[in-house]
């Protein structure tokens, strides 16, 4: 008679073929006080269970089997670095989407940035965050499974929100502090960011000198930024440092945040990228690209004074704009 577990494991399996295979990993960092919490999705050559990810009373999560054989060949690194207050398991939609087409997506929780741990102190150090996707990429690479089935010359880094500025920094860009104090001088409360920082004591006229350092890690053969912050800060003799970059922006001119505006009515930094290119997805706004919300999220994040991150606008549907992402987000990595 087979066993308790044995029935348990087959009936998780069924179906799981077409589920990203998915483990965690713990990212030594020595900048941090502890190691970092990763995740990591890859094509699967085999079926193990399923378990959900990401699952909460707010957000539906993700469906992912854990720990099966890694399918063959040399697979493209994506490497993710989240938004403020967001955490990695929450955008396991992207990982599945991309792994589909045969990426391996890994990414970390950056500590002080993720969801409940989130320090408007925190917002500045950039750095840290660079920092914690160097760490990553080299412990993946140093993976016994998972350095060997990655391609080491096709790593792109991707980020949403404040990780659109960190994979930018990562792949070169730095910022003025000069410039970033005029924005928010000049936008006050139109400035969600500034207003954050604001809620911790900082002021963004004595950022800390981390703010204007060099950040990049090198080998990055591309930049994925959707919408990053922090555009109207780039210097502009740090650009020509970039690898190609391609940005992505949530909805028309009445959905964008001045915050992550990077066309000519914001920070127009799409256009001062020299061959960047760039998707408009809209309907939809900055808080679509997080995970697909349960019935009661909306509800339930209103009572606890959140953002309205579960309301799309009129005529969106979160999953065709993920679906949409996806796709284009494939097309430039050419999976």
């Amino acid at each position: 008679m087979k066993s308790l577990l044995a029935l348990l494991l087959l009936s998780t399996a069924a179906g799981a073929e077409t589920l990203p295979g998915f483990d965690h990993l713990a990212v030594d960092a020595p900048h941090r006080p502890r190691p970092l919490e990763a995740a990591i999705w890859y094509p699967a050559a085999s079926e193990t269970y399923t378990v959900p990810l990401g699952a909460n009373p707010a957000f539906a999560g993700t469906q992912v089997q854990v720990g099966p054989a890694i399918a063959t060949g040399a697979h493209p690194l994506v490497v993710i670095s989240h938004g403020s207050g967001g955490n990695i398991e929450n955008l396991g939609w992207l990982a599945e989407g991309l792994v589909a087409r045969g990426a391996i997506v890994a990414g970390v929780n950056h500590p002080g940035a993720t969801s409940g741990d989130s320090s408007p102190r925190q917002l500045p150090m950039v750095i840290d965050r660079t920092r914690d996707l160097a760490a990553l990429v080299a412990a993946v690479r140093a993976d016994p499974a998972f350095g060997p089935a990655t391609d080491a010359g096709n790593v792109t880094a991707l980020g949403f929100s404040l990780g659109g500025a960190t994979v930018l920094a990562a792949g070169g860009a730095r910022f003025d502090a000069a410039a970033y104090a005029a924005y928010c001088d000049r936008f006050a409360e139109d400035a969600p960011d500034c207003l954050f920082m604001a809620k911790g004591g900082v002021d963004p006229h004595a950022l800390p000198p981390e703010w204007e350092a060099d950040m990049r890690i090198g080998g990055l053969a591309r930049i994925v930024a959707v919408d990053p912050a922090y555009g109207y800060a780039v210097t502009g003799d740090s650009i020509p440092r970039l690898p190609p970059v391609h940005f992505v922006t949530l909805g028309g001119a009445e959905h964008v945040w001045q915050a992550v505006d990077i066309g000519p009515g914001g920070s127009d930094l799409v256009s001062r990228v020299p061959g960047a290119s760039r998707t408009v997805i809209d309907p939809a706004w900055h808080f679509s690209f997080l995970g697909l919300c349960t019935a009661e999220g909306p509800a339930l994040l209103e009572a606890e004074g959140e953002d309205p991150i579960c309301d799309d606008p009129a005529g969106s549907d979160r999953a065709a704009v993920h679906a949409r992402i996806v796709e284009d987000i494939a097309a430039v990595l050419g999976l």
